[in-house]
C-alpha cells in the first residue's frame, strides 16, 4: 500500500514538473522591449564642466567614498567611458553614476595611468566636488530607444521630462 501511494506520488510530481517545463515553452512568447533588463539611461546637469574627470559614489553623508572604478574599469567597448554632451547642458552618462556620485580632480587619462590603485581614503582627498550634480534622470532602458542621443536632445530641447524619472 505504502509503495503504491510512493509511486502514484511520484507520477504526480513528474506529471507536474513535465507540464510546468512544456507550458514555458509553448508559443514562442518573448519578453517586449521594454521589459527587457539592461542598463538605464541617466541624464544630468552638472554644477560646472566635470566632464573628463573620474566620478566616484560617496556615502549619503559625503564623508567616505563607497564604490569607485578600478583603473581599467573606466572603459566602455575599448573607449574612455566619458559622459556624452547633450543640448542644454545636459549629460548622456556612460560609467554608471547615481545621486551620490562626486568626481575626483583626476581626469580618466590620468587614472588609467596609476600603477597603484589608491585607497578609498586617498581617493576621498581626492574629491574635487562633493555635490557637482545639480538635476539627474533616469530615462528608461538603453535597449528602448534606437537613435538615444538623438532622442534624449529631442525631450531635453522640448523641455519634456514627462517620461523620465527625476532623481535630483
Amino acid at each position: 500500500m505504502k509503495s503504491r501511494f510512493f509511486i502514484g506520488l511520484i507520477s504526480l510530481f513528474t506529471g507536474f514538473l513535465l507540464t510546468s517545463c512544456c507550458t514555458c515553452h509553448k508559443g514562442g512568447r518573448t519578453s517586449p522591449k521594454s521589459e527587457l533588463p539592461g542598463p538605464q539611461v541617466i541624464i544630468y546637469k552638472m554644477k560646472g564642466d566635470f566632464s573628463n574627470l573620474v566620478p566616484v559614489t560617496l556615502s549619503d553623508d559625503k564623508k567616505s567614498v563607497i564604490s569607485y572604478p578600478g583603473p581599467k574599469d573606466v572603459y566602455t567597448n575599448g573607449k574612455l567611458a566619458k559622459p556624452t554632451r547633450l543640448s542644454k547642458e545636459f549629460w548622456l552618462d556612460n560609467r554608471g553614476i547615481s545621486t551620490n556620485t562626486a568626481f575626483l580632480r583626476l581626469t580618466y587619462e590620468e587614472y588609467t595611468a596609476l600603477d597603484k590603485m589608491p585607497s578609498p581614503e586617498e581617493l576621498m582627498s581626492m574629491v574635487s566636488e562633493k555635490n557637482p550634480i545639480s538635476k539627474m534622470y533616469a530615462c528608461g532602458l538603453r535597449s528602448g530607444y534606437t537613435n538615444m542621443e538623438e532622442e534624449l536632445n529631442k525631450a531635453i530641447d522640448a523641455g519634456d521630462f514627462s517620461k523620465f524619472t527625476k532623481l535630483k
